[in-house]
């Protein structure tokens, strides 16, 4: 009786095991939903679109009530997202979104295993340190990238500012993705014999300084897609409006902020993009690590006509305003 009492309990501890294993399996939720971890960087106009976007084409390709999303704000801090990132990979997410470029670095470093998929990133090899990077990162991670051509957006610095001889590129030190922005868009520059100066920030508490600095010894400024400039665009409006400094701006949102003009994409289409890709491997079994880097399709010149009336500036033709939200 002893030895059929032990072999009972030994097959319940076994089975509670096997349970026990399933659950934690990373297979899809007793509800039958796939669980979708989204790690945004910071709450602004462009990462918003983004992450609005990619959950539109998965709701649109699988119904709303397929999909259970789980949104992390990082509030711009890359160890707020190291944190959120391995919080997915404990609760056994099927896909990561990362929304801009620390969020896809934490992302990274949490899993090996999990698809991730990034947004909202400008060099996928400058992100994720890959040497002779080719368009296809491998392994578990792939994404969509906002680079719009950094040689068309020097250009437009000359077009819109002709007799800028010096100009500041005012970036964030932290944000790897904007130190390669601003090395492309010096050379360029230099190029047209314009003397350029890097005007690099730690954070929102140093910015106004280093702003100021920027305004009181160019002729104009130029700010990539920058997610700490994109948080406090208010900061460099309120600097270079009064001083009548033109800043030429990397992405639409930055642009309605404090800048004239831009070459703008849509960060709304580049996630629904992401989100596609999503579905891929989600409900078709995409192979990521073959999945390329994709690019927004199009770009658009625009302006801001508040910023263009305050500094006197006649926008050019073939630019469109920027919609007042």
């Amino acid at each position: 009786m002893k030895k059929i009492l032990a072999i009972v309990l030994a097959l319940a501890i076994c089975v509670g095991c096997m349970l026990s294993m399933t659950a934690c399996s990373g297979e899809k939720s007793a509800d039958g939903k796939y669980k979708i971890g989204i790690v945004q960087l910071v709450e602004h106009v462009a990462l918003d679109a983004a992450t609005d976007g990619f959950k539109q084409a998965i709701i649109d390709e699988l119904g709303a009530d397929a999909v259970e999303f789980d949104f992390q704000n990082g509030q711009n801090d890359p160890n707020t997202c190291s944190t959120i990132a391995n919080q997915f990979v404990s609760n056994k997410v099927d896909l990561i979104m990362a929304n801009a470029t620390p969020a896809l670095q934490a992302a990274a470093a949490a899993t090996a295993d999990i698809p991730i998929l990034g947004t909202s990133v400008t060099e996928y090899g400058v992100a994720l340190e890959i040497k002779d990077f080719t368009g296809t990162v491998g392994g578990n991670i792939s994404g969509t990238s906002d680079l719009a051509p950094l040689d068309k957006q020097a250009a437009m610095i000359t077009e819109w500012c002709p007799n800028a001889k010096k100009v500041g590129l005012l970036y964030c030190s932290k944000e790897a993705n904007s130190q390669y922005q601003v090395d492309v868009i010096k050379k360029e520059l230099e190029k047209k014999n314009i003397q350029v100066t890097l005007y690099p920030f730690t954070d929102s508490n140093d910015l106004a300084q280093i702003c100021t600095n920027a305004a009181d010894n160019n002729d104009a400024i130029y700010v990539p897609t920058d997610n700490t400039v994109a948080e406090n665009t208010g900061i460099i409006d309120n600097i270079c409006e009064p001083k009548k400094i033109p800043v030429i701006a990397g992405e639409e949102g930055i642009c309605s902020g404090c800048g004239i003009a831009t070459l703008s994409i849509s960060y709304y289409d580049l996630g629904y993009t992401t989100g596609k890709m999503a579905v891929k491997i989600l409900k078709d079994g995409a192979d990521i690590s073959t999945m390329p880097i994709e690019y927004a399709e199009k770009q658009t010149p625009k302006y801001n006509q508040q910023n263009c009336t305050a500094l006197d500036i006649t926008p050019l033709e073939g630019y469109t305003a920027i919609e007042a939200k």
